[in-house]
């Protein structure tokens, strides 16, 4: 399994609930291009919209070696899921302060996957509880790995 993007951010600013793994639906270049590593999912996140799960705001950059096709970075691309997920999805991103964000997007047996997440945004103080949590624990391994050195 390889990963081409993550989006670090998200687990910053939001806390996880769900994953789930979709196919997301995509041309030839695009593929290229995300092999390439050149796709960015920092703003992008999901919806269900007519009984079906799309990918909005991910940018993925133009393969420069395609041939007179117009590639837009920004298009909606359809996520693949099965019904039962896509309900399931579609009935925890309408709860209040719920929303639908894209972790990272990977290949797994050749195909592009992505993973996204059913997610609620941090508030500021629990940013900063986790800022903190971090930091004691950097310390503590670090005064152990020093124990052992002695």
């Amino acid at each position: 399994m390889t990963d081409f993007a993550r989006n670090k951010k998200a687990l910053h600013d939001f806390s996880i609930e769900e994953t789930y793994e979709a196919g997301i639906s995509l041309t030839g270049p695009e593929v290229k291009s995300i092999r390439e590593g050149r796709a960015n999912l920092k703003e992008a996140y999901a919806r269900v919209r007519g009984g079906e799960a799309w990918l909005l705001g991910a940018h993925i950059s133009p393969y420069e070696n395609a041939r007179n096709v117009h590639q837009d970075p920004t298009r909606e691309r359809k996520l693949l899921l099965n019904r039962r997920e896509i309900n399931r999805l579609l009935g925890k991103s309408q709860e209040d302060g719920k929303t639908i964000i894209p972790l990272k997007l990977y290949s797994r047996r050749g195909r592009i996957k992505l993973e996204i997440a059913v997610a609620s945004r941090k508030k500021l103080y629990d940013k900063r509880r986790d800022i903190a949590k971090k930091t004691v624990d950097r310390e503590v391994q670090r005064a152990l790995k020093e124990r052992l050195r002695r």
